[in-house]
C-alpha cells in the first residue's frame, strides 16, 4: 500500500515539475524554436518581432508580433509572406524532446506575394536542403530533417491579401479578403484545405484534399480532389497531380450562369451568348504536362443548347494558347454569334439588318486549328445542314475551309474568312451546286416568289462591327445559273405582251446572270431568261444593304410565225418584302413604236424637202442632195446681189 502512495506522490511531483516548466517557459523561446524549424523546413528565413505571449488553453502556444517569411533570392519585391501577428500552437510533449511540433498557425492581416520570374522560376518552390529544385530528392532519398515540424493540425488565415505577378507577361492579379483553412496532421498523410474568396463580395469557396503530402513535396505524383463553388456554378477535379505542374484526372463543370460565376471571381464582365457559354455543363479527361501542354479527351460540353464532344490539345506556354481540336456537334445554333435578332434583323423588311454590335474579340484568344463536324448550323437568317469545316485561327483571323456544307438541298464549298486584326471584316470565295432558291432567298432576303434550282459562285468582302454595316459595305462579284423555275405572283409573259398586272405565275426554262457588288449594292446587266413564248433580258440593282430592288425586265424576242405582238418591259422596285411590279410605259413606247416613229420622221423629212424645192425653185442634180442644192442656190443668189452693188 505504501508503494501505491509513493507512486501517486511521484506522479504528483512529475506533474508539478511539468506544470512549473510550462508556467515558467519563456514564450520567445518557443517562438524562436518555431521560427527556426519553419526556416529549416521551408528553406526561407523566418523573422518574428515584437513581444510574444504564451497561452495554455485551448492549446499550448505563443502569440507573436509582426512576422516575415523571406522571398526567393531572385525576387526584388520584398518578403513572400508578412503578417501583423502570428499565433503558433505546439505539442507539449515535444518540448522535452528538443523539437517543437507545430500543431497550429493563425495569421492576422497576412499579405502573400507569389511571383513567376521571366525564366519560369516561381517563388513558392522551396529549395530546402536534400531536395533538388525539380522537387526530386537528391540520391532518391528524402531529407528527414524537413519532416520534424512541417505538419499542421490546423493553419488558419483570415482576411489575407494575395498578389500574383508574372514578370514574363507583366500580368498582375490580386485576391483580397481571402480566408484559408489547412489541416495537415501527418507529413506523409492527407492535407485538407478550404479557401474562401470574396473578390466581388459574393463568396467563392475552394475545397478539397491532397493525399500523401510529403511525397507531393518531394516531387512525387499523388491523388488530389478540388472543387470551386460560387454564385452561378461549380468546377471540380478528381485525379492526380505533381508539384512541378503535372496533372491528370477528370475535370467536371456544372455552371448554369457563367456570367455570375466569373463576376464573383472579379475576372471582368462576361456576356456570352445563349448557347455558346452563357451556361456550361460537361467534363473531360485532362492531362497537363510540365511543358504546359494540355490534353482533353472524352470531352462533352453542353453550352446551353449547343452540345459539343471531341478532343483537343492545347499548348499554354506561348503568349496565347495554341489549339488543335476535333469537335463534333449535333444541331448547332450560332444565331446569336451571327448578330441575328428577331426584333432588329428586319424580319418582313421593316427595320433592316441588325445594328447590334458583333463582339469578335474572341478571335484573339487563341491560335490553332479546329475541325468541326455538325449535323446542322443555324446562323440566324441562314439555316445549314451537315457541315464539315476546318477553322484555322491565327492572330485574330479565322479562315473556315468549307470541305462540305449542305444547305438548301445543295452543296456549298469554298472558304470563309473573319478577320478582326484592325476592325471586323468578313469575306470569302464560295461555289454552290443545286441550291433551292425559293428557300434560300426567303431566309436571306425575304423574297418568296422565286423557285428554282441554282448553281453559281461568289467572291465577297464586307467590313463593319454589325450585320447592318457589313451588308452595306459588301463588294465582290459572282454568277448564277438555273434550270426550269417559277416566279409566283406575276405572269411576265402576259405582262410583257399586254401590260396585264393582275398576277399569275411565270414559268421559265432557263436563267443566267453575272453580277458585281459595290457598297452594299448588287448590279446585274446581263440577265437572260427564256420563257415559253418569249426571251427577256434583265438589268438593275439589288440593294443588299438597304434591302430594296430596282430591276427592269425587257423582252427581246416574241415568238410566233413572224407575227409581232406588243412588248412591254416590266420594272420591279421597292423593298424586298413588298416590291411594286409594273409595266414601264416609256420603255414600252421606245421598244414597240420605234419603227413607226422612224417612218413618220422619214415622211416628214421628205415632205419638207418637197416644200423647200417648190418655194426656192431648186432642182437637185444627179447625185446631189436637196440640202446641197439649196445651199448652191442661196450661194448663187448672194453672189449676184454682191455684183450689183459694185457695178
Amino acid at each position: 500500500m505504501r508503494w501505491v502512495f509513493r507512486l501517486i506522490g511521484l506522479v504528483v511531483v512529475i506533474l508539478a515539475i511539468v506544470l512549473g516548466a510550462l508556467f515558467f517557459l519563456p514564450g520567445d523561446r518557443i517562438a524562436k524554436i518555431a521560427a527556426e524549424q519553419i526556416t529549416k523546413a521551408t528553406g526561407r528565413q523566418v523573422t518574428m518581432s515584437g513581444d510574444t505571449r504564451i497561452s495554455f488553453y485551448p492549446v499550448l502556444g505563443v502569440a507573436t508580433g509582426a512576422v516575415e517569411v523571406a522571398n526567393a533570392d531572385w525576387s526584388e519585391a520584398g518578403p513572400m509572406f508578412t503578417a501583423d501577428s502570428l499565433k503558433i500552437g505546439v505539442e507539449p510533449g515535444a518540448l522535452f524532446g528538443g523539437d517543437i511540433r507545430i500543431t497550429g498557425l493563425e495569421a492576422v492581416g497576412p499579405q502573400i506575394r507569389l511571383e513567376r520570374a521571366v525564366d519560369g522560376r516561381v517563388n513558392w518552390e522551396l529549395g530546402v536542403e536534400g531536395v533538388a529544385p525539380s522537387g526530386q530528392s537528391e540520391g532518391g532519398t528524402r531529407a528527414t530533417a524537413n519532416r520534424l515540424s512541417l505538419t499542421l493540425d490546423r493553419a488558419l488565415i483570415k482576411g489575407a491579401y494575395l498578389t500574383y505577378t508574372d514578370h514574363g507577361t507583366g500580368e498582375v492579379q490580386a485576391i483580397r479578403d481571402m480566408d484559408f483553412d489547412l489541416r495537415w496532421p501527418d507529413y506523409d498523410g492527407r492535407a485538407t484545405f478550404d479557401v474562401v474568396l470574396r473578390q466581388a463580395g459574393d463568396p467563392v469557396t475552394v475545397s478539397g484534399h491532397l493525399e500523401q503530402v510529403g511525397a507531393f513535396i518531394d516531387g512525387a505524383v499523388t491523388d488530389v480532389v478540388a472543387n470551386i463553388e460560387g454564385p452561378g456554378g461549380r468546377i471540380g477535379f478528381d485525379g492526380r497531380a505533381r508539384l512541378q505542374p503535372q496533372v491528370q484526372g477528370r475535370f467536371d463543370i456544372d455552371m448554369p450562369d457563367t456570367r455570375a460565376f466569373v463576376a464573383a471571381l472579379d475576372l471582368g464582365a462576361v456576356d456570352l451568348p445563349q448557347g455558346f457559354g452563357a451556361g456550361v455543363r460537361g467534363g473531360a479527361d485532362v492531362t497537363l504536362t510540365q511543358a504546359m501542354r494540355l490534353s482533353l479527351r472524352d470531352m462533352t460540353l453542353d453550352l446551353g443548347g449547343n452540345a459539343l464532344s471531341g478532343a483537343a490539345d492545347i499548348e499554354l506556354a506561348g503568349e496565347v494558347p495554341r489549339i488543335n481540336a476535333q469537335l463534333n456537334a449535333g444541331a448547332l445554333d450560332l444565331s446569336k454569334l451571327a448578330g441575328a435578332d428577331s426584333n432588329e434583323a428586319g424580319a418582313g423588311g421593316d427595320t433592316g439588318w441588325s445594328r447590334a454590335p458583333i463582339d469578335a474579340s474572341g478571335l484573339a484568344l487563341a491560335n490553332g486549328e479546329v475541325a468541326l463536324v455538325a449535323d446542322s448550323i443555324d446562323l440566324g437568317d441562314l439555316k445549314l445542314g451537315t457541315t464539315r469545316t476546318l477553322m484555322t485561327l491565327d492572330r485574330s483571323r479565322a479562315v473556315f475551309s468549307l470541305r462540305e456544307l449542305r444547305g438548301y438541298d445543295g452543296l456549298i464549298t469554298g472558304e470563309f474568312v473573319a478577320n478582326n486584326r484592325s476592325g471586323l471584316s468578313v469575306g470569302g470565295t464560295m461555289k454552290a451546286e443545286g441550291i433551292n432558291l425559293e428557300r434560300f432567298l426567303a431566309d436571306a432576303m425575304d423574297i418568296t416568289r422565286f423557285a428554282a434550282s441554282a448553281s453559281g459562285e461568289v467572291e465577297f468582302l464586307g467590313v463593319g462591327q454589325s450585320v447592318h454595316a457589313i451588308m452595306n459595305s459588301l463588294s465582290g462579284k459572282g454568277a448564277l445559273r438555273t434550270g426550269r423555275g417559277v416566279i409566283s405572283g406575276i405572269d411576265l409573259d402576259r405582262l410583257m405582251r399586254a401590260g396585264d398586272v393582275s398576277g399569275g405565275t411565270t414559268v421559265f426554262d432557263t436563267l443566267s446572270a453575272s453580277f458585281t457588288m459595290d457598297k452594299g449594292n448588287l448590279y446585274n446587266r446581263d440577265l437572260a431568261m427564256k420563257l415559253p413564248l418569249a426571251r427577256a433580258e434583265g438589268t438593275g440593282r439589288v440593294g443588299l444593304g438597304a434591302r430594296d430592288i430596282d430591276y427592269l425586265f425587257t423582252p427581246v424576242l416574241l415568238e410566233g410565225d413572224n407575227s409581232r405582238g406588243l412588248a412591254i418591259p416590266v420594272r420591279i422596285e421597292g423593298p424586298w418584302a413588298s416590291p411594286r411590279i409594273k409595266p414601264d410605259l416609256e420603255k414600252a413606247l421606245d421598244l414597240n413604236l420605234k419603227a413607226e416613229r422612224e417612218e413618220l420622221e422619214q415622211k416628214a423629212e421628205e415632205r419638207l424637202e418637197r416644200e423647200v424645192q417648190k418655194r426656192l425653185d431648186v432642182t437637185p442634180q444627179e447625185g446631189q442632195s436637196v440640202e446641197d442644192a439649196v445651199k448652191d442656190k442661196l450661194k448663187d443668189k448672194a453672189e449676184r446681189k454682191l455684183r450689183k452693188l459694185f457695178d
